[in-house]
């Protein structure tokens, strides 16, 4: 949760297709057959997730290498 505070700190986000302020929830995370549930922003109509590049390229790409390494 702190990566997702950092990179939206001082910024409201809204949805382009919907027009709605982002909130966080959870959200389904699928790779290679996993499914990993993750607090992230999203639009809550039609719960679109917003992915910080921070958490995309980092803890996500970590997560990655593990799946496709086993």
């Amino acid at each position: 949760m702190k990566e997702i505070d950092a990179a939206f700190a001082g910024v409201d986000w809204v949805c382009m297709k919907c027009g709605l302020p982002l909130e966080i929830g959870k959200v389904e995370v699928r790779y290679l057959g996993s499914m990993f549930p993750v607090d992230l922003y999203r639009c809550p109509g039609c719960r679109r997730p917003l992915v910080p590049e921070a958490l995309a390229v980092g803890k996500m790409a970590e997560v990655e290498k593990l799946l496709e390494d086993k």
